[in-house]
């Protein structure tokens, strides 16, 4: 009988999920990695709910001194029967333990360990309090030094100041480079840095509108901590994006950066398939991997595809609910409101990603916040290196890195049909969509008909519909909604059948149900809506666009032609 794990959702400190005796996906061999590189300072961005924070969780109970040696040096503690247990309990089994050089180093170094995870404030006044407030919890983990006869006396009242929170700002600015050097003294052993999630404070500031004064004190913290400590075995640092170097890692000239396109680490964040298909087996989920790739693989990461780790612990909770998780979990309101104000510019774009096509970018890891609002290309990396889109076909050249981006998987494209009808949301849009699109599919084309014009007649301006192609702004519009229909059919756009290209395409899973064809067209001059309507229908039947749905058994087809002028809208159905 096979020992009974549970299914942790939201624990992220590596003891007590191990203790508590909750699954646990291996990733330890990236210890190992980290020691073969030998690099002072590793900075590994990944997206959201990818790991960061329990890797590095098991990276600190691994490294860090074990608690019952802390009285060597001289240090003043508790009684040894007071003394915490030593954690290498926490590796018994784990593919880290089959490697004896890397085990030599478990338990040996004093660890400086912070997470800015949760500095996501309206000013700068709140984060540097929060800021605050976690490097007096770090230097409070270390009291210990207080009574130490390795540090001086003024060390020991700057020492003191933190912990009583009377500091001034600039002890704080020099917070990693002085307790590093403490501890370094106190264990004659160099210090370990972890700092998780150090850009979440940053991309608060972005939205918040205090971006140069936080910048401006990460650059100082992290400079004085990271560049040429004497003091400092190495760091590891993780974050979402890599905020460019001229903005924040000025001068650090021993980071090495790691990101998604990297193939070191890129097996370490993230599920593999392998790795799924035995968490699936555990929890007797494993005839659901088909519907598990489509909702929630995806991602590439180096030269390994990987699934969204908070996606399939949340599926398997959920036992097997196949829904968005990841993309509910955080507010995305600088995805949307960066996508509204860039529509018209990047509609032709994400008509193509919504169709499940890819587009060719250039790929500049080191994200400059100020350019993401107008610079298209700096806006296609945000969404990229945020977990949004994904790439393939990396390559590097004397022009630059380019790759082709895509949308991951069904979970991501349902953000994206979100966002697209949140644009009209903001402009008080509240008509029942379900209740549209459950009319169309059940074949009710009236309800259908009576709907969509209202919905255009009322609530659509006519700067939305005023380009040179309007065609495009309801394509986009139409492919949001009906990708709310995902589960039960599958939306096509722009695809070949008979001898043409039509212009949407709605095909049921269940063949017994009705299959759509629907074709757009735009009033021009005098031209009447209803003869704009027609022409559309003609359309569909000259060109035997409905030969793909008969190909696959459908008997039941309705044909839409769709007329528009202006934020006018003519729904006619074809016989």
């Amino acid at each position: 009988m096979k020992d009974t794990k549970s299914i942790s959702i939201g624990i992220s400190d590596f003891k007590k999920l191990i203790e508590s005796n909750f699954y646990f996906a291996d990733k330890s061999l990236l210890i190992r990695e980290l020691l073969d590189a030998k690099a002072a300072v590793t900075l590994i961005p990944r997206p959201r709910r990818f790991g960061k924070t329990l890797n590095l969780s098991m990276l600190r109970y691994f490294f860090e001194k074990d608690p019952s040696l802390r009285q060597a040096q001289g240090e003043r503690g508790p009684s040894q029967s007071n003394r915490g247990p030593s954690n290498r309990h926490l590796f018994n089994g784990l593919a880290i333990e089959q490697h004896s050089n890397c085990m030599a180093h478990q338990g040996k170094y004093p660890v400086i360990w912070l997470t800015f995870k949760d500095i996501k404030t309206s000013s700068w006044e709140l984060c540097y309090r929060g800021v605050q407030e976690v490097v007096t919890s770090e230097f409070s983990r270390h009291r210990y030094l207080l009574t130490s006869d390795a540090l001086d006396p003024l060390q020991k009242r700057n020492f003191a100041a933190i912990l009583d929170n009377n500091a001034d700002e600039m002890l704080y600015r020099r917070a990693l480079l002085n307790l590093s050097e403490y501890l370094a003294q106190h264990h004659q052993k160099h210090a370990l840095i972890l700092l998780d999630e150090y850009d979440t404070p940053i991309h608060a500031a972005f939205i918040h509108n205090y971006y140069d004064r936080a910048i401006e004190f990460f650059r100082d913290f992290l400079g004085a901590g990271l560049k040429d400590n004497s003091n400092l075995e190495f760091s590891v640092v993780t974050g979402i994006l890599r905020v460019a170097k001229e903005s924040i890692f000025s001068g650090i000239n021993n980071l090495r950066v790691c990101s998604l396109t990297d193939e070191r680490y890129a097996d370490k964040f993230g599920f593999l398939e392998h790795e799924v298909i035995t968490m699936l087996d555990y929890f007797w989920l494993k005839n659901s991997i088909n519907d598990v790739r489509k909702w929630f693989d995806g991602y590439q990461s180096g030269l390994h595809k990987v699934y969204n780790p908070w996606s399939i612990i949340n599926l398997v909770d959920q036992n097997g609910k196949m829904q968005p998780y990841w993309v509910n979990t955080s507010d995305n309101l600088l995805i949307h409101n960066l996508a509204r104000d860039n529509a018209e510019r990047i509609e032709d774009e994400l008509k193509i990603l919504m169709d499940g096509g890819v587009i060719t970018k250039q790929i500049d890891e080191g994200i400059i916040y100020q350019n993401v609002s107008y610079d298209m290309d700096a806006f296609w990396n945000f969404l990229l290196f945020n977990g949004y889109l994904t790439f393939e076909n990396y390559r590097t050249g004397e022009m630059g890195s380019f790759a082709e981006l895509k949308i991951p998987n069904v979970e991501v494209a349902s953000l994206y049909r979100t966002m697209v009808l949140g644009w009209f949301r903001a402009k008080k849009i509240k008509q029942d969509y379900q209740k549209m699109l459950a009319s169309l599919a059940d074949g009710n084309t009236a309800k259908f008909k009576r709907v969509f014009e209202l919905f255009t007649g009322e609530v659509l301006s006519v700067f939305d519909t005023s380009e040179k192609e309007p065609e495009k702004f309801y394509h986009i519009l139409t492919l949001g909604m009906f990708s709310a229909l995902m589960e039960t059919h599958e939306v096509r756009s722009n695809r070949e059948s008979g001898i043409g290209r039509y212009d949407v395409m709605i095909l049921p899973k269940d063949h017994s149900r009705f299959g759509i064809i629907i074709e757009f067209k735009n009033a021009t001059g005098r031209e009447t809506l209803l003869t704009a309507a027609k022409k559309a229908l003609e359309q569909i039947a000259d060109k035997k666009y409905e030969t793909e749905l008969r190909n696959r058994g459908l008997t039941k087809i309705i044909k839409l032609g769709i007329s528009f002028k202006g934020k006018e809208s003519f729904v006619l159905v074809g016989s």
